[in-house]
């Protein structure tokens, strides 16, 4: 985490006593991530292929939810932790590392973490991943009602949660309320299925929770944006063109964004090297940016860090263009270093990078002039590009 620009906080002008705790809540799988880099090519057949450069990090919805605890907003994650090293190691990074609420997420007995090995070359990458889904949750122990539960008293802890806020490596899990029964927040993440609805969306929602959500690849081909039952409490929609055309049944991009902007108030398209198309269902109003041309290390995680960066923008009032203008920066910088969770930019970065782009003489002064907002935003000295990230492994002893 980067801890160099202390005190950055894109919400501070908006925040009132009233507010909930959590600016931005999600749920999903922690999958223990295994990244190499510097491969020349695919590994080949039956032979020893040797990387360059390897680190260890969370990963899986750990992604999402390290993009945005750096960027400043109090996040908040739900999920099960695996009953090993790999588990410990994952809780303990986002936890202590990244500042990350984790009072809703539980450890399962006898559980194994899942593990993902990701290998990037050639400016893609390749993932191998092993795992079983979690048992069904219990209750724990002396387990305390929540602030969802309407029976709750006043400053409880969450639903599911022990009294002590951390969960015991042997503790039970929470009660299966959750995630029926979300935290209150200015924000939640959520990742739509085919097919499938999550209760806590709608009511996340209900409570006041602005939901930004993704999809993926529809394997059943339907391709039918009535089968996404949860896209009714969606206040974003952020799928990539591919994703959009095929939904809308239309052949570009930006019809597509057009179309989806009927459905929802925001629909944000991205378009790969192109950048993002935006559109507010509500005003009309469209936006595209450009993307911003780096040397990829590695992609992995690039989607998480750019919905991260729009969630703050919009949670902060920043005009269309310029949430856009911030997700593809944190994206593009996010690609420069390696895996997931370790490459997520901070304040830290966007200042440098900031600082270094406006000192170099090619620079077209109208494209620099897209993102001179951050000027009210960032402070006035920064590190030295170029910044390299400490690279956590498992199993280092003080």
């Amino acid at each position: 985490m980067s801890t160099d620009t202390p005190g950055i906080d894109p919400l501070l002008a908006l925040r009132a006593p009233q507010d909930p705790a959590c600016d931005v809540f999600l749920t999903g799988t922690v999958f223990l991530d295994i990244i190499f880099t510097g491969l020349d090519s695919a590994p080949v057949r039956g032979t020893e292929s040797w990387a360059r450069g390897m680190g260890s990090s969370p990963g899986g919805v750990a992604n999402m939810a390290t993009a945005l605890a750096r960027l400043g907003l109090r996040t908040s994650l739900a999920a099960a932790f695996g009953d090993d090293h790999y588990g410990e190691y994952c809780w303990d990074a986002l936890e202590q590392g990244e500042g990350i609420d984790l009072s809703m997420s539980h450890t399962v007995p006898g559980w194994h973490s899942p593990v993902t090995v990701s290998m990037a070359y050639e400016g893609e990458r390749t993932m191998v991943s092993h795992g079983h889904e979690a048992p069904a949750p219990t209750t724990f122990p002396g387990t305390v009602p929540g602030p969802s539960d309407p029976d709750a008293p006043a400053g409880t802890a969450p639903t599911g949660t022990a009294p002590t806020g951390t969960a015991p490596a042997s503790a039970p899990a929470p009660h299966p309320a959750f995630p029926q029964c979300p935290p209150r927040a200015r924000a939640a993440i959520a990742s739509l299925v085919p097919g499938r609805s999550e209760p806590w969306v709608a009511t996340a929602a209900r409570h006041g929770a602005l939901i930004f959500a993704d999809v993926g690849w529809d394997e059943t081909g339907r391709w039918d944006l009535d089968a996404l039952p949860d896209l009714a409490h969606c206040e974003a929609f952020l799928p990539n063109a591919e994703e959009a055309m095929r939904y809308t049944r239309t052949d570009c991009p930006r019809a597509a964004a057009h179309a989806l902007a009927e459905r929802v108030p925001l629909a944000v398209v991205t378009l790969g090297a192109e950048g993002a198309y935006a559109v507010d269902g509500r005003t009309g109003a469209a936006a595209q940016v450009p993307a911003i041309e780096v040397e990829a290390l590695d992609p992995t995680g690039a989607g998480d860090v750019f919905v991260a960066g729009f969630v703050t923008g919009t949670l902060a009032d920043w005009p269309l263009a310029d949430r856009l203008a911030f997700a593809g920066l944190t994206a593009a910088l996010s690609v420069q270093e390696f895996g997931g969770s370790l490459s997520a930019p901070g304040w830290a970065e966007i200042a440098a990078w900031w600082q270094r782009i406006r000192t170099l003489d090619d620079q077209d002064p109208a494209a620099l002039e897209r993102y001179a907002f951050l000027e009210e935003l960032l402070p006035t000295t920064a590190r030295a590009w170029p910044l390299r990230r400490a690279v956590p492994t498992i199993g280092f002893r003080q």
